[in-house]
């Protein structure tokens, strides 16, 4: 008999269906059977709260699709799982790809085609969805086009592949066990982490016991890829910790979400980090003492006891607009020569 981590992970499966052969009216009555008709949608920066299926939808879809009118949607990592206060998630990742045909967001478009990664969880309730949680990499699309407005990632900008082990979609029957002692690990990776630089150097996280050598973060653009534990610290860790050390001290004031599928684990919230920006500043942002917010959704992969494989994304565009610093704005002040509009040539339904 399937648990309800699996039945509610077959609940996702029309929608993803219905995103990837993409037609409108089908995509509404999927969502509209979904979801409750009050559920939250929680969207990155600039979409901001929907509330409804109509309102995700018009406000949030329908500019994406007007923009690449053959988008389709690709997912690469589903999994589901209950939280530690008794909460119901199923978490996606993967890329929507299309050809860039009309602006999106102000973003100028190309005319080829173009991917951006999103990272979505769902909180399933008596068989609906009531609330989502979505990031899309928006700065990822800027810079396949040439329109990225800030400073330039340490870490590489790749295009992020799924699980090695090729097992996103599809794995062996649901064990709890290893699915407990996936979300266990990460937590227990996460208090360790914590534990630098207030309690000691590097040291004090004891990376090797949880982090593969060969592990790989794939982290949102802007920040960047990373492959080793060397490359971590180097291209990720020690610059957000230089312009935020006081990372992970505000408890109080977050809610984590932590769930297991099988080898696999997940972290929501909404937000799920609080921080200072001082001493060095950060992604070339002078520091101003502001404390921020952060959203993070983030998938690991755990083989043979440790992580190999860690997919974050983080709202990066909300973590500038905190700092004061209006992202769209500046693009449209770097692209401004740039003809607006659409490419002069037919494209899908366009």
């Amino acid at each position: 008999m399937p648990s309800v981590h699996d039945i509610n992970r077959t609940l996702l499966t029309p929608l993803r269906a219905a995103l990837y052969d993409w037609n409108d009216v089908d995509v509404q009555q999927v969502l509209e059977t979904l979801c409750a008709p009050d559920a939250v949608f929680h969207c990155c920066h600039p979409f901001g709260d929907q509330i409804g299926p109509r309102a995700f939808f018009e406000n949030v879809l329908t500019p994406l699709r007007t923009a690449w009118p053959d988008a389709e949607r690709r997912d690469w990592l589903v999994m589901a799982g209950e939280d530690e206060h008794g909460q119901n998630w199923v978490g996606c990742g993967g890329h929507y790809v299309g050809t860039f045909a009309g602006p999106l967001l102000d973003i100028p478009p190309s005319g080829h085609l173009v991917h951006m990664r999103f990272h979505e969880y769902y909180r399933i309730v008596d068989g609906k969805v009531a609330e989502m949680q979505m990031i899309w990499d928006l700065p990822e699309v800027m810079m396949q086009v040439g329109a990225w407005p800030m400073s330039p990632s340490l870490g590489a900008e790749i295009f992020i592949p799924g699980p090695a082990a090729e097992d996103g979609l599809n794995r062996p029957d649901r064990s709890e066990v290893e699915s407990n002692a996936s979300r266990d690990l990460i937590v227990d990776m996460l208090n360790h982490m914590k534990r630098h630089p207030s309690q000691g150097g590097p040291e004090v996280m004891e990376m090797a016991r949880f982090w593969h050598e060969n592990m790989t973060w794939y982290g949102p653009a802007g920040i960047g890829t990373c492959r080793g534990i060397r490359g971590f610290r180097n291209w990720h860790q020690i610059p957000f910790l230089s312009g935020m050390p006081d990372r992970g001290q505000y408890l109080d004031e977050i809610t984590y979400h932590f769930f297991g599928d099988g080898p696999y684990a997940a972290v929501t919230g909404w937000p799920d980090m609080v921080q200072t920006v001082t001493h060095d500043g950060w992604l070339g942002i002078a520091p101003s003492g502001k404390k921020i917010t952060m959203r993070s959704l983030d998938f690991w992969r755990i083989a043979d006891g440790r992580i190999r494989e860690n997919w974050v994304m983080v709202d990066m565009l909300d973590a500038y607009r905190q700092l004061g610093v209006d992202v769209f704005r500046r693009l449209r002040e770097f692209n401004k020569a740039r003809v607006p509009g659409r490419v002069p040539f037919p494209v899908g339904d366009a």
